[in-house]
């Protein structure tokens, strides 16, 4: 890293942390020529690669924007979309590549997208996977009232168990 001061081409880390949100490391460094002391921000680059191989920076705000239009008119708050956002970037960063595909940010967006409203993933899913007939929604739908019914099921199972079990003073008696 070069001072920024007397350019000098090296310098002496003295200090590093994680920033608030963890997606940078902070460097507190020393200029071993000049003695002065200067910060540096440091983030892993995740870059987008394009259908054309054109490749660009990741960019949240490019999923906030996207969803954004499959969420109008729905019940979802911006900062709803920010933390969607920021899972998506989360799970591309734990593949450990430095470059994704953008179908695979798709891919990515669609499970938190469910969770947070039905109605806007299925229209982001529409669009996103090319639903060409009434056939693609209804499976689509008869695959969301499934996932609900199993979530309620296993929801009615894991309170009828606690339930059931006695309490520990009552197992005694």
């Amino acid at each position: 890293m070069h001072c920024p001061f007397c350019r000098h081409a090296d310098s002496r880390v003295i200090d590093s942390r994680t920033s608030d949100d963890g997606a940078a490391i902070r460097r507190r460094r020393q200029c071993p020529a000049c003695n002065r002391r200067f910060t540096t921000i440091e983030t892993a680059s995740l870059s987008v690669v394009k259908r054309s191989g054109a490749t660009e920076p990741f960019s949240r705000d490019k999923i906030v924007s996207g969803v954004r239009k499959a969420c109008q008119g729905r019940p979802v708050s911006a900062d709803d979309l920010a933390l969607l956002a920021q899972r998506v970037e989360e799970t591309l960063r734990s593949s450990g590549s430095p470059e994704i595909d953008a179908y695979e940010i798709g891919l990515a967006i669609l499970g938190p997208l469910r969770e947070l409203d039905e109605v806007a993933y299925l229209r982001f899913a529409s669009v996103y996977q090319a639903f060409d007939s009434l056939e693609d929604f209804e499976s689509a739908i008869t695959s969301l009232r499934a996932e609900r019914a199993e979530r309620a099921a296993r929801e009615e199972a894991a309170g009828a168990g606690a339930e059931a079990s006695p309490a520990p003073a009552e197992q005694g008696v």
